[in-house]
Parts: C-alpha cells; structure tokens; sequence
C-alpha cells in the first residue's frame, strides 16, 4: 500500500543499511522538492499577497474578524491559520476563528441542512460586512467551501481562497471578480501543496502585522489629559 510512496519498502528490502539509506535519500528529496515548491509560489505569488495582506489590515482596522474553513487536513490547516493570526507568538493577536473547530455546530448542520451547507451556515450566523473568509483546499473545487465564498461575497466579506493543482473553480471565480484573492500552488502532490499554502498563510500574516504596525505609527491614538 506504500509503493507509491516508498517503492523500496515493498520491495522487500532485507539489506538493512541500504534501506535506510534509501529511506534518508527520499527524505532529503521530497524536503528539496518542498523548499523549492516554498519558494517559487511565494515568488510567483507575492504581488496578491501584498495587495491580500493590505485589505486584511484595513479590515481589521475597521473591526473584522477572519473566519477560516476547510475540509479533512486543509481543515486542520485553517485552524491552524487562525491560531497564527489570534495567538501570534509575536505581534498583535487578532481576531480568527476556524469555523471547523466547534464539532457541535459541524455535526448539527451537516446532520440538519446538509454538509454543503455547514460553512455558509456559519458565516451568515456570525459575519459582518467588515470580516473576511478564507477557504483552504488542496483542490479548490469542494462544493462546501464554493457554497461559503459565494454567501461570504455576497454578504461583503474579503474572500481569500487557497488552492492547488491548477486553483479549480477558486480559480475561476477569483478570474471572474467573485472571489477577491487566491493562491494556488502549482503542484500535483497533496503534502507539496498544504506545505507551500502554510508558508503563503505565514507571509500573509507577517505581511497584516507589518501593515497594521505602520498603520498604528503613522496615527497613533490620541490621549487626553497630561501630568501637570
């Protein structure tokens, strides 16, 4: 079951040394291949994430919140996401909610209305015109997630899709001005591409915090009063 991944397993390998060589060699190449893929999409993918990470500032700024989703490990990368933006190690926390964490409200609508409909129920629960909403999907054609940028675009939200392989209908609908950014990593291997989205979500977040730290200096607040 794993000779697509590691054919020198299934092969029955009884040199002992040689398969750890093998196995340390792979390593070493799908890490290449990883770093390289990091690279190239921030490369090619740096001009979106610049103008992305400047409307997220100003919409923070006016008192939104990020709502992240996604299904299966993408899921897990979008908690992930907004634990970065809501429990930075360093910086300003902002607010961030994965809507795939409370498995109370997943299980009752997927349950109750349809699993289609367990995101864009959530964002018309709980959005304002001023939040944003980031899908994240190896594919960008999940229907679930398609259902919830579409309720999120109309409500006014930022909509920011993540995507692989050729950016699917996230793709089409960033061409067609209803999805406001996407970022698709160009790649054919699921892990290739969740690796390059959290090194995209992690610029993302660096760049929101250094446009908020500037925005904060060059209008500080004002106080009123003074020691006398």
């Amino acid at each position: 079951m794993t000779d697509f991944l590691y054919p020198f397993i299934d092969a029955h390998e009884e040199d002992v040394d040689g398969l750890l060589l093998d196995l340390a060699a792979s390593a070493r190449a799908k890490a290449a291949e990883s770093a390289a893929l990091q690279q190239s999409s921030l490369l090619e993918l740096e001009p979106t994430i610049q103008k992305c990470a400047e409307a997220m500032a100003g919409r923070f700024a006016q008192g939104g919140r990020l709502y992240t989703f996604g299904n299966g490990g993408s899921s897990t990368d979008a908690a992930t996401l907004a634990a970065l933006f809501s429990h930075p190690a360093t910086g300003r926390p902002l607010p961030a909610w994965s809507l795939a964490a409370d498995q109370a409200v997943v299980t009752a609508l997927g349950n109750d209305v349809g699993f289609n409909l367990i995101f864009s129920r959530q964002v018309i629960a709980h959005s304002k015109h001023v939040d944003i909403a980031v899908a994240m999907s190896t594919s960008g054609n999940s229907d679930d997630l398609m259902t919830a940028l579409a309720e999120s675009h109309r409500r006014g939200l930022l909509t920011i899709g993540f995507a692989g392989y050729d950016g699917g209908r996230m793709a089409e609908l960033a061409e067609s001005g209803e999805l406001d950014h996407c970022f698709t990593i160009r790649s054919q291997s699921i892990h290739r591409i969740q690796e390059s989205q959290a090194r995209v979500g992690h610029r993302l977040w660096d760049l929101t915090q250094q446009r908020i730290g500037q925005a904060r200096s060059a209008h500080p607040p004002t106080t009123t009063g003074g020691a006398r």
